[in-house]
């Protein structure tokens, strides 16, 4: 058997139909994290669906636990030969709440539904489609050549959209037995539907509350305007300090020193596009002098995600006894994670705004990582991704969002390679989460075809 026919294979199960009918099973499993009383459906996912699935292309599985998990991790693994390089890949089979009466009509989270060439479902994108897609790719070489050329090894985790509560430990306490060479992993979104994409890390992000809590109780505005501090205006203005108008940063440890050139240079041919369903970008705003992929790819953002003061629901004529706000900072590497609080603090303080309190929340944070844009696996498997597809794919040096690249990178030493089967219009966490039907096929072909390139002999030294 030849490569193009083990393309041809994976994308034969595409064509069938036999594709969608394995997606749509796993779509029907609400296995929702954030839900206590969907822990049962975590195990079933894993015990029903991933093991028998793997156990069929000849790898020993067991379920792993860790007492801060959501849920239980399943591991998989085929070793095929010691002197061979070892594959790390990564999916999770948990997925964000159903949100089941906010779908439009005739669409439900928990029912794969195809409509003007795509597939609707909660998970299609984030992240059943995505890690079924490549396990499926591994399949397609495995009965194409008879082999897969490398060692496999997979974690599956049921816990992501809480957080990855468990992972970080999970992966100290299992160093040993998930050691491998390379994550080849697949989430998140391409730069667009039809530009295959490569990415290395992903940005970091460090949520927290900012509060002012002035006295107990509203006082009547008329009476005690004037005289009494009202918290949000002060809130209101510490925040403003944070950036200038137009979001520019203004908290020097909060930005890195440079751009490096190998970021800006990979970024130079990339456009971000959502698409009909996508925003508009806002000229003028963020860093200046930096295109739309250079702040969203090699800088900082802050974001202002709710804030409260009062009653907003039922106003009064009353000055407010405190203010609210969570704030996110998403941050690439070159910014020291420890001293992004501190930094806050000193510049609250050095502004007039000791009442200010900092509140962190207690959610899991993920760290920035990159791995070398110059690196030999990237362009072997930039070149194998052109190979397959006939298009240049657009390599980003992080992804713009945040994901737990940095337990693979930071804890088990991976260089670490993402591969997307989404786009950035696909509703992923909100109602109507959807893939295009013409992506998750390319994808199938094109993933068969880099598993086929690693196994040939001919992939970089590790």
């Amino acid at each position: 058997m030849t490569r193009a026919q083990a393309i041809a294979h994976a994308q034969d199960y595409f064509d069938t139909g036999a594709f969608k009918s394995d997606l749509g099973r796993l779509i029907a499993m609400p296995t929702e994290s954030q839900n206590p009383d969907r822990a049962p459906v975590l195990t079933e996912y894993l015990e029903r669906e991933m093991r028998p699935l793997f156990e069929g292309l000849g790898f020993e599985c067991r379920i792993l636990h860790h007492p801060k998990a959501k849920g239980p991790f399943l591991f998989a693994q085929r070793i095929e030969g010691e002197s061979l390089p070892t594959i790390f890949g990564y999916g999770h089979g948990d997925v964000i709440r159903g949100l089941d009466a906010q779908w439009s009509e005739g669409l439900s989270p928990w029912t794969l539904t195809e409509r003007d060439g795509r597939w609707y479902g909660r998970g299609v994108v984030d992240n059943k489609g995505q890690h079924v897609i490549n396990i499926n790719a591994l399949r397609a070489v495995l009965e194409s050549r008879g082999k897969l050329g490398f060692n496999a090894k997979y974690l599956i985790e049921m816990g992501e959209e809480s957080g990855s509560p468990g992972l970080r430990e999970l992966c100290a306490d299992e160093a040993e037995l998930f050691r491998a060479d390379v994550l080849v992993a697949s989430d998140g979104p391409r730069l667009n539907a039809e530009r295959p994409t490569v990415f290395l890390g992903a940005r970091g992000v460090i949520t927290f509350d900012l509060s002012i809590v002035a006295r107990e109780g509203g006082h009547h505005s008329g009476n005690w305007g004037g005289i009494l501090s009202d918290p949000a205006i002060q809130l209101a203005h510490a925040i403003a300090s944070i950036t200038s108008p137009t979001g520019q940063i203004r908290i020097h440890e909060w930005v890195p020193k440079e751009l490096p050139r190998a970021v800006r240079e990979a970024v130079s041919d990339c456009v971000i596009d959502g698409g009909p369903d996508g925003p508009v970008i806002d000229p003028g705003w963020g860093e200046p002098d930096l295109s739309p992929a250079e702040q969203v790819f090699g800088w900082c953002s802050f974001d202002v995600l709710a804030m409260k003061s009062g009653v907003p629901e039922t106003p009064v004529n009353a000055v407010p006894p405190s203010a609210w706000a969570r704030c996110a900072l998403r941050f690439v590497v070159g910014i020291d994670p420890k001293d992004v609080v501190p930094a806050l603090r000193r510049h609250l303080d050095r502004h007039g705004f000791k009442m200010v309190e900092i509140i962190m929340p207690g959610a899991e944070r993920f760290g920035a990582t990159r791995l070398d844009p110059e690196d030999d696996w990237v362009r072997f498997t930039l070149a194998s991704i052109a190979r397959s597809t006939n298009k240049k794919p657009a390599l980003l040096p992080n992804l713009g969002g945040s994901l737990p690249n940095d337990i693979f990178a930071e804890v088990l030493g991976l260089k670490t390679i993402w591969v997307p089967h989404s786009y950035p219009g696909c509703s992923q966490h909100a109602p109507d989460e959807h893939v295009p039907v013409e992506l998750a096929r390319e994808a199938l072909g094109l993933m068969a075809g880099l598993y086929w390139d690693i196994g040939s002999g001919e992939a970089p030294p590790v």
